[in-house]
C-alpha cells in the first residue's frame, strides 16, 4: 500500500498540479496587490466612494455607522461588502484578461516563421537539366 502511494503521490499529475496550486497562490497575491494597492487607489480617488461600510441591520437596536461596529451589535446584511468584492473580481478579471493576451502575444511573435524551402539538392538539379535536355531534343 505504501508503494502505490508513492507511486500516486510522484506522478507526473500530481507534482504538476501542487506546482500549479503553489504559483496560482503566489500569483493570486500579486493580482491582489495589484488591484488593492495601485489600482483600487485610483478608483478611490475619481470617486472617493467606498462600498465596504453599506449595510442594513437586521436588528432593530444597531446604530452604528461602521460595518465592523455594527457587526458587534447584531446581524447585518453587508451588501457593500459584497459590491466592493464584486468590483475587485471584475478588476482583477480584466487585468488577468489584459495579461493573457499579452502572453498569447508574445508567444504569437516568437514563434519562429516558417522557413523557405530548402533549394533542391546538387544532383537533383542536374537530373532536371538533364531531363528537360532529353525533351528537348525528342521534339
Amino acid at each position: 500500500m505504501i508503494e502505490e502511494f508513492k507511486k500516486f503521490a510522484l506522478k507526473g499529475n500530481v507534482v504538476d498540479l501542487a506546482i500549479g496550486v503553489i504559483i496560482g497562490a503566489a500569483f493570486g497575491k500579486i493580482v491582489d496587490s495589484l488591484v488593492n494597492d495601485i489600482i483600487m487607489p485610483f478608483i478611490g480617488a475619481l470617486g472617493g466612494v467606498d462600498f465596504s461600510n453599506y449595510f442594513i441591520g437586521l436588528n432593530s437596536g444597531i446604530t452604528a455607522t461602521s460595518l465592523a461596529e455594527a457587526r458587534k451589535q447584531g446581524a447585518v446584511l453587508a451588501y457593500g461588502n459584497f459590491i466592493t468584492i464584486a468590483v475587485n473580481f471584475m478588476i482583477i478579471a480584466f487585468v488577468l484578461f489584459l495579461v493573457v493576451k499579452a502572453i498569447n502575444r508574445l508567444q504569437k511573435s516568437q514563434k519562429e516563421e516558417p522557413k523557405a524551402p530548402a533549394p533542391p539538392a546538387e544532383d537533383v538539379v542536374l537530373l532536371g537539366e538533364i531531363r528537360d535536355l532529353l525533351k528537348q531534343k525528342t521534339v
